[in-house]
């Protein structure tokens, strides 16, 4: 299909041909990270940032992003007869190997970058001195899905204040309204286009929308909002109504996370490091990708979320959205084997794949 790359700061939109599946192309491998005056410059130049809380209008609708089609009746007709979207017994029996291993959050500074893997997509992102939540879910239980097969790896109570949340999009596994109602109304969200208005419902009062591409600044830490390949529904009714995608934050001091939220594998990457150059860190999912012939256009496998990483530039990566809820046919504990099989088959240093267990922290030096 063809689409915009609504790519802000270009000299004109550009069209691109996307397809169901992108081929890979070849990375740098992330070695040791480059002094920070050496770090090229983003192309294109980044956006102005938004003003925080801008009321703005958007499209009823955000159809024109999707880089695959959702699945027809034939697909839908394929998955009712096949249905397999849970693991057999075989694949549920390493349950009580997963890696779970809370501890105390580590002790930061305003010049630390540092994160805490809550479970499935949820980090405790310690970056430029703001604690900033991504996709909370600390519920035991989301729509449509079992329970939680690993408990959540920060209790609430043990949490810090509070300094912003950002969400990646509307699907009940990464925004859940249980979490979200224990924070303070006045917390500042970071949100998709469109989605402004599921929480203003619930009475957010600083809420800051913004498009791909487009940024702001909290406390002098900026919060890009970038493409992902992947949708958003959350009611029978509101399909595509609000846009999906990742984020990337960059501290004063010019460290740099990249949250990819939830995302297939395609063209995105490459484009998101040339305009974020030197991510010294990219948290990326790794499961829910079996049977592969329904969810390739929108959740990574093991193998492409290590190719996404060197397209990315990043110089280290942690796997998530694995380990937490069932969501799909893979054995629980075989996104965890084969992105270390894959790491050390693409020839990167083992220490820079920070495989965290639920619960664990990891600070950069």
């Amino acid at each position: 299909m063809t689409q915009q790359t609504h790519e802000t700061g270009s000299a004109a939109p550009t069209t691109a041909t996307t397809a169901t599946t992108a081929t890979p192309t070849t990375g740098t491998a992330a070695g040791a990270p480059a002094p920070r005056d050496m770090r090229a410059a983003p192309s294109p130049p980044l956006a102005e940032p938004r003003r925080l809380g801008e009321h703005r209008v958007w499209p009823r609708t955000f159809h024109d992003r999707l880089t695959a089609p959702l699945p027809g009746l034939k697909a839908l007709a394929r998955f009712a007869r096949e249905g397999a979207v849970r693991p057999g017994p075989e694949g549920l029996a390493d349950v009580s190997r997963l890696p779970y291993e809370p501890g105390p959050l580590p002790r930061v500074g305003p010049r630390t970058l540092a994160v805490t893997w809550a479970g499935h997509a949820s980090w405790v992102v310690r970056v430029g001195g703001l604690t900033v939540l991504t996709d909370p879910v600390w519920s035991r239980r989301i729509l449509g899905t079992p329970a939680r097969i690993t408990p959540v790896g920060v209790t609430w109570e043990d949490l810090p204040r509070v300094d912003a949340v950002v969400i990646s999009h509307n699907h009940y596994d990464h925004l859940d309204a249980p979490t979200l109602r224990r924070l303070p109304r006045d917390t500042p969200v970071f949100v998709p286009a469109g989605l402004g208005r599921w929480f203003r419902r619930r009475e957010f009062t600083r809420i800051t929308e913004l498009d791909w591409w487009e940024g702001a600044e909290l406390s002098g830490v900026r919060f890009d909002f970038v493409p992902a390949h992947h949708w958003s529904k959350r009611t029978l009714t509101d399909t595509c109504h609000s846009l999906w995608g990742g984020w990337v934050l960059t501290a004063p001091d010019g460290q740099r996370l990249y949250f990819a939220g939830d995302t297939g594998y395609g063209h995105w990457f490459s484009r998101i490091g040339r305009r974020y150059p030197g991510i010294d860190l990219a948290l990326m999912p790794i499961g829910a990708y079996d049977p592969r012939w329904w969810l390739s256009d929108v959740h990574c496998d093991p193998e492409e979320a290590v190719q996404a990483t060197l397209d990315l530039g990043a110089r280290r990566m942690a796997p998530m959205h694995w380990g937490t809820f069932i969501l799909s046919a893979e054995p629980v504990l075989e996104p965890l084997t084969r992105v270390r099989a894959a790491w050390e088959k693409a020839g990167l240093d083992g220490d820079r794949l920070w495989d965290l267990p639920v619960g664990a922290s990891r600070v950069l030096d």
